[in-house]
């Protein structure tokens, strides 16, 4: 079939949904969305993303509405999120892992019209919308138990047909909304334009031509298969789907990750890309069955999220080969710094210390390293906090001046994260500025991304976290978490002697504790929180 264009999809009003349709309007057999037994082509994919567009507007939805989606890994959330955007509303991503006060209170301020739940989170997102002033309608993908419509029964009495009269978005208008953590009751939510998409259209167009900064692999439409293995309502899985479905490649989308589960999918998928954050990657790497030539069609595996340890990140590489890249965001800002697999597998090579870089700024992007108390750049080599600026970066915080005007000044934002460049532009982050421990009788700075990458070299040792803990005569002690292998035998005082040997006296530990495994939060990443409220003041640890 050829490909049908309305007559608003003029170059200067085309979409990134354009661009997936573009290819979803060619060879409509070819497969376009999967979850195990699930497989949409691009045919089916297309219509179903039409109906639920009619039905998104039937329940009163119009252009500009936010649309709280509070869903998990499957294919009809990926649809669901394109839906909202061809029918012009706004996208408000609601993740699993807010608390009923926090996520009322993120429903709340986004002033969502309606929220659309998955089946599985539907007592809680039926609280937070009755909670609500703006008394959202609840949808859900499917039946439920909750008094809610069915999305999905909705869509199949509405026409296949592209809806109309959908108005381009306006240049600083908020389409999408990430949750971004914030203070109890007051959350904090980064708005993005249009511009971000346009932005990673480009991207990938460049990387498609070899030209590019790296983030993207380059991909073949029709050929390559991505795996959506971090959540979809999490900066890293929507920037994961939006890839695959811009190039039209075909995306597979894992429900839940588990080691042995994801490593079966991406073997039986043949899979080609993905992106994992640090822990799903170490605990691949741990699998037994993870082993050289295990996954012959992967080519690009994309690590970000939070810091990776380059001796995880070398293990990777030589037991996968060289399809390590590195990318690094936050919600604020998606998409700052790449580290292509080819790059990084070569330049590394050469000069080991760059496997503690995240990599050099992606195209249209600057950065600079700033003081506590100054707008002037740093000069190379000294650490300070990572300022960026481009198209990358987020409007503000939705409906939040205050906050917006502390992180945001001419355009240059401030992500809190502390780092240097070198001379070559290449950036290291060294700690979130909020996780820096001050300790030591003149008040020095551990950094903890420092201490983790090397405790990560040590033996037995899977995982790792370093957070400050009070202290009467320094203010903070470091205290580290240690994930030890199952018969790993890890001596808490030989741990602190290599400690200090290697970072000296300042990072000696002032407790160890092993665990079987580090908490994590819904996203992946080390739940320091909950170490913190769990640990903090216990004497039952070692040293």
């Amino acid at each position: 079939m050829p490909m049908i264009v309305n007559a608003q999809e003029t170059s200067e009003q085309r979409t990134y949904v354009d661009h997936v349709l573009e290819h979803w309007y060619r060879d409509e057999d070819t497969e376009a969305l999967v979850q195990g037994a699930q497989r949409l082509t691009r045919g089916e994919a297309r219509r179903q993303l039409f109906r639920l567009g009619h039905a998104l507007r039937r329940e009163g939805l119009a252009p500009g509405d936010g649309v709280g989606l509070f869903l998990a890994n499957r294919v009809d959330s990926v649809l669901v999120q394109l839906a909202v955007h061809l029918i012009g509303c706004r996208v408000v991503f609601l993740p699993p892992e807010p608390g009923p006060g926090e996520l009322a209170a993120l429903v709340e301020q986004s002033r969502a019209r309606a929220v659309v739940t998955d089946p599985l989170f539907a007592e809680r997102a039926a609280d937070a919308a009755g909670r609500s002033v703006h008394a959202p309608a609840l949808l859900s993908l499917g039946p439920c138990e909750q008094q809610c419509a069915d999305l999905l029964a909705l869509a199949a009495e509405c026409p296949d047909e592209r809806p109309g009269d959908v108005p381009a978005p306006g240049a600083d208008e908020a389409v999408t909304v990430l949750y971004t953590g914030g203070t109890l009751g007051r959350p904090k939510l980064a708005a993005h334009s249009h511009r971000l998409y346009d932005t990673l259209v480009d991207l990938v167009r460049d990387d498609q031509q070899e030209s590019g900064p790296g983030f993207f692999p380059a991909m073949t439409p029709g050929t390559d298969r991505v795996l959506a293995a971090t959540l979809l309502t999490h900066g890293s899985g929507h920037l994961t789907s939006i890839q695959a479905l811009v190039t039209g490649s075909a995306l597979v989308v894992l429900p839940e990750f588990e080691p042995g589960a994801a490593l079966s999918v991406l073997r039986e998928e043949r899979i080609t890309a993905t992106m994992f954050v640090p822990p799903m990657l170490y605990g691949l790497l741990d699998h037994p069955e993870c082993v050289p030539g295990a996954l012959p069609a992967l080519r690009r595996i994309v690590v970000g999220g939070a810091a990776c340890s380059p001796a995880r990140l070398r293990q990777a590489v030589e037991v996968l080969g060289p399809v390590l890249s590195q990318g690094y965001g936050q919600s604020e800002a998606l998409g700052i710094t790449a580290f292509g697999a080819d790059d990084l597998a070569s330049q590394a090579a050469l000069r080991p210390g760059l496997w503690s870089s995240c990599g050099r700024a992606i195209a249209d992007v600057e950065i600079e390293i700033r003081g506590a108390d100054s707008a002037a750049a740093l000069p190379a080599g000294q650490v300070g906090e990572v300022c960026v600026k481009g198209e990358t970066v987020m409007l503000g915080y939705y409906e939040d001046p205050e906050r917006t005007a502390a992180a945001l000044h001419d355009g240059w934002l401030r992500t809190g994260d502390v780092g240097y460049l070198d001379t070559e532009g290449y950036l290291y982050l060294v700690d979130r500025a909020k996780d820096i421990i001050v300790t030591g009788s003149t008040s020095d700075n551990v950094y903890s991304r420092v201490l983790e990458d090397f405790l990560l070299t040590l033996p037995g040792v899977r995982n790792a976290a370093a957070l400050g803990v009070p202290d009467e005569e320094y203010g903070e002690a470091v205290q580290i978490f240690l994930a030890t292998a199952e018969d790993a035998d890890v001596d808490p005082d030989a741990v602190g002697v290599a400690v200090t040997a290697e970072l000296g006296d300042l990072y000696t530990p002032r407790r160890t504790v092993l665990l079987d495994r580090l908490p994590m939060t819904k996203v992946g990443k080390v739940d320091k929180k909950a170490l913190r409220a769990a640990w903090t003041g216990t004497a039952s640890v070692a040293p």
